[in-house]
Parts: structure tokens; C-alpha cells; sequence
């Protein structure tokens, strides 16, 4: 297996709609899943969607570390595979979530994400899941999806005043 390169902002797969994946126990999707864990371990993410590593398939990779799960709903989840993905808000209430991407390295931005998503389609295994996300995973859910349909963070932002470059968030803060 190998770490895969990184599509960067500014690559076209990045604004394109990913297409389904016609068989999710072909061979060649478990080859690239587990190609993608390698690239998103090595990388330090928390989640890796394959227009990412230049492939238009509708599948992503999330995980919720344990420093960065918030709580009971919100547990942390090694990483896991959804393949086909559906994801539809479970309620309207939204927040404001601090994102950074591994396609736009270097900067991070505020993005209204929904605190809560239902979602649906296959493990890496074939097996059909669904369930409810909350907080940190649905935030990274929600961040993976809009990759498989040509959506980066930026785009969804509503102000742009608090986007920057990451050490300069780290260090100041987002301020209004």
C-alpha cells in the first residue's frame, strides 16, 4: 500500500461532483481505502475523501481522536470508511466550527456546520450503517461530504474575516 498524493485548492477534482461507487466490495475500492488510511494517517487528519487523493468517487474516510470528541454523543471513533454517503441535518440548530483542510494546508476558517446529521451508506466491509452524528463528527462528516460534491470550506463561510493562516489563528484567536 501507499500515501497518496494530496489534491491542493485550485485542482479541478476539488470542484467537481464525485460519482458513485458502483460495487463497494470491488477490490480496487478496499485497495484504495486502505491506500487513503495510510495518506490520512500520515497526513494527521481526521478525515480524507477520495476527490482528496484525486479519485471522483463518492467515499470518504472520518475519525473523532479522543482529545477532540465532546462528549457521550459524541464519542471518539477509530477511523472508518462511508461509502455512498447520504447526510441530512437531524434538527436546524447550527454552529460556527473552526475547520482547517488537508487540501487547503496551512489556514483555517469559521464554517456553520449542523450539530447534528443522520447519515447512511457502506463500511468498508460492504455492510449498510446509518446513525446520527453529533458535534465533532458530524462537523467532519458534514466537511467530507461537501468534498464529494465540489464544495471546499472556504466556499461555505459566511465571513470572510475569520479565515487565516493557522499560526496566526493559533496565536490571536479568531476575533470578530
Amino acid at each position: 500500500m501507499s500515501v497518496l498524493a494530496i489534491a491542493r485548492m485550485g485542482h479541478p477534482v476539488l470542484l467537481q461532483r464525485a460519482v458513485e461507487v458502483e460495487d463497494v466490495s470491488a477490490l480496487h475500492i478496499r485497495d484504495l481505502l486502505q491506500n487513503m488510511r495510510e495518506t490520512l494517517t500520515e497526513s494527521g487528519g481526521v478525515g480524507l475523501a477520495a476527490p482528496q487523493v484525486h479519485v471522483p468517487l463518492r467515499l470518504f474516510l472520518y475519525s473523532v481522536p479522543p482529545a477532540r470528541s465532546e462528549g457521550e454523543d459524541d464519542p471518539p471513533r477509530p477511523v472508518q470508511a462511508l461509502i455512498n454517503p447520504i447526510l441530512e441535518p437531524d434538527g436546524p440548530d447550527m454552529m460556527q466550527r473552526l475547520e482547517g483542510c488537508l487540501s487547503i494546508p496551512g489556514f483555517r476558517g469559521e464554517v456553520p456546520r449542523y450539530r447534528r446529521v443522520r447519515y447512511s451508506g457502506w463500511d468498508e466491509h460492504g455492510a449498510r450503517v446509518e446513525g446520527v452524528a453529533s458535534g465533532f463528527c458530524a462537523n467532519v462528516m458534514q466537511h467530507e461530504m461537501d468534498h464529494l460534491d465540489g464544495i471546499l470550506y472556504p466556499m461555505r463561510m459566511t465571513d470572510m474575516a475569520r479565515f487565516g493562516f493557522e499560526a496566526e489563528i493559533t496565536r490571536y484567536g479568531v476575533k470578530a
